[in-house]
């Protein structure tokens, strides 16, 4: 059973949820829903791809189940591993001979499902968020290849469980290292980027119950111009967002030279960048 009609059913109920999309994104999303297919969504930090998934699982009434991956990310985390304090206590306990003793840890009961198991075994709607799949080791990538392929999972000491509902898959990457090809070709791809100004002042209006249309413009047209700088970290949507409502906090009416540099740690967490930006637009009172 399909979440989504049509691209345009996704973006009229991701909308509804206030996530704003474009005609490609709302397109990815139906088919990648109706092809039931992973989708591998890449782009800078902080565009929306997390809340992307977020919206979907929203939008479908979905259980949103994630997987955060880190570097040293192992099988025992992503998929299951056995409770070992129980097994102990259960071995304790007595039991008759290496048989019994096997038969009685290896239950379903001292099974400790994790993200990927989870969401497999799962029989209502449910969303997959695997974030920032560039930040697990390479050998992670075999583990979800299994996954990915046949949404099964092999358990040696209880078998093979495969899904009786497949979950909507997202992955997320900031391309800091190449997904396998392998990897890749089991998912629809989908870049998102940073909005053009009108769409990310349509989503502050969303997002930011009282802001005036006008402030909304200077705090886009603003963020903008901070992107275009070579930051080390350029502001990401939350931090508009969140610039937006300081604003709101401040009964702020104008974004102006002084308000800027009173606020501008919401937005850029660089020392580096906060002297760049000083330099580049002639604040005074921050940088260095």
């Amino acid at each position: 059973m399909t979440m989504f009609a049509s691209p345009e059913d996704a973006r009229t109920r991701l909308s509804a949820v206030d996530y704003l999309t474009d005609p490609q994104i709302a397109t990815a999303v139906f088919l990648a829903d109706a092809l039931g297919k992973p989708l591998l969504i890449e782009g800078p930090a902080g565009v929306g791809k997390t809340e992307l998934a977020k919206a979907v699982a929203a939008a479908t009434s979905s259980e949103l189940i994630r997987l955060q991956c880190y570097e040293g990310l192992d099988e025992a985390r992503a998929l299951y591993e056995w409770d070992y304090r129980k097994q102990l206590l259960r071995i304790q306990a007595g039991v008759d001979g290496w048989d019994d003793a096997r038969a009685g840890i290896f239950a379903e009961e001292f099974l400790l499902a994790r993200p990927l198991l989870t969401a497999i075994r799962r029989d209502e709607p449910t969303v997959l968020l695997i974030d920032e799949t560039d930040k697990a080791d390479v050998e992670v990538e075999g583990l979800l290849l299994e996954v990915l392929s046949d949404f099964q999972v092999t358990i040696p000491e209880l078998g093979t469980i495969s899904a009786t509902r497949r979950p909507f898959v997202v992955l997320t990457s900031n391309a800091t290292r190449e997904l396998s090809e392998a990897l890749k070709r089991r998912c629809l791809y989908l870049y998102i980027d940073y909005p053009t100004p009108e769409r990310e002042r349509d989503i502050v209006l969303a997002r930011v119950p009282g802001i005036r249309e006008q402030l909304a413009e200077q705090v886009v047209r603003t963020v903008a111009s901070l992107r275009a700088l070579e930051l080390k970290k350029a502001p990401s949507i939350a931090e508009t967002l969140d610039w937006a409502r300081t604003l709101i906090a401040l009964s702020a009416d104008d974004l102006d030279e002084d308000v800027i540099a009173q606020t501008l740690g919401v937005v850029l967490k660089h020392v580096a960048d906060h002297t760049r930006v000083a330099k580049e637009l002639g604040l005074s009172g921050i940088g260095g």
